[in-house]
């Protein structure tokens, strides 16, 4: 865990914090829709069904490379030093996207459809971030 994150960190608050938590604890959690089942992911309603009400439950962790790009241009002093980077689309098994980061691979072989599972990067005391690596 490095104490001194110096880049942007998420906003916790009622909304997120099963998430976040979530990720703490080395578990992705998605919403699911009490009231037809849709499973999303951080939506205050449904898309399917516009009702508000949800529970979170576990995700499988896993997916596949939906898209990506590579940031090549700083836009945050705070990335500077992992230019170029990814920012990476990946959809999960359960069916929501997800935007997070590929690690452990050159940005040139990222490729659509590769199989991925969730990794968590613990940053702060607070938050975990959710990455994926391949599993290939």
């Amino acid at each position: 865990m490095n104490a001194r994150y110096e880049k942007p960190l998420p906003q916790i608050d009622e909304e997120n914090r099963p998430f976040w938590e979530g990720c703490q604890q080395g578990e992705l959690r998605v919403q699911k829709c009490t009231n037809c089942g849709h499973i999303r992911h951080l939506s205050p309603a449904c898309p399917q069904c516009l009702k508000s009400g949800h529970e979170w439950i576990a995700a499988s962790g896993k997916g596949t490379v939906y898209s990506w790009i590579v940031v090549h241009q700083r836009y945050n002093r705070a990335f500077e030093e992992e230019l170029p980077y990814n920012v990476t689309i990946v959809e999960l098994e359960e069916g929501p996207r997800i935007v997070t980061s590929l690690v452990d691979v050159e940005n040139e072989n990222i490729k659509a459809g590769t199989p991925v599972e969730v990794v968590f990067d613990p940053v702060t005391d607070e938050i975990t971030l959710p990455r994926v690596r391949r599993t290939e």
